[in-house]
């Protein structure tokens, strides 16, 4: 697994002032992409492949291929 210290931890600028409830993600590792929840960061990540992980974004967009 990758060393999680070096990871660039972002938040969407979609999310806004949502109280809190919104992801991290961190793009910053070749091949993967790891996500988190930012209300407890220390309570686990979730790894994806970067083609998963496109798709998944896609979907959600509403950009089928």
């Amino acid at each position: 697994m990758d060393d999680l210290a070096c990871a660039y931890w972002r938040t969407s600028t979609r999310s806004g002032n949502n109280g809190g409830a919104c992801v991290e993600v961190a793009d910053n590792f070749r091949g993967r992409v790891l996500v988190r929840d930012s209300k407890n960061r220390d309570g686990g990540t979730l790894a994806f492949g970067e083609v998963a992980w496109r798709s998944f974004v896609d979907d959600v967009a509403g950009r089928r291929s």
